[in-house]
């Protein structure tokens, strides 16, 4: 096997989550910094909550709003009669 190709590796780094929580992981970077963790992630704490980072849950609700408010009403196709050409004898 070659020797010194594989990156520093650090038993105790500390990782960091949005939500405040930190714990200590086996990684190759000193310091981590999460967005959700275990503590904080919808599966595991049993809570609903939306993970929104361009806005995309308000844009949905909107248009959900929008489709809610009218009723949907069905338009009536409007048949056209054919003029047929009358032979004169």
């Amino acid at each position: 096997m070659k020797q010194n190709i594989h990156p520093q590796y650090y038993p105790e780094a500390k990782a960091h989550c949005a939500c405040g929580n930190s714990f200590t992981v086996g990684s190759t970077k000193q310091e981590i910094k999460l967005e959700i963790c275990n503590a904080c992630h919808p599966v595991y704490t049993g809570k609903k909550k939306f993970l929104d980072t361009a806005g995309r849950v308000e844009k949905f609700k909107a248009r959900q709003n929008i489709i809610t408010a009218k009723p949907h009403v069905k338009k009536k196709k409007i048949r056209t009669v054919k003029k047929t050409a009358k032979i004169k004898n």
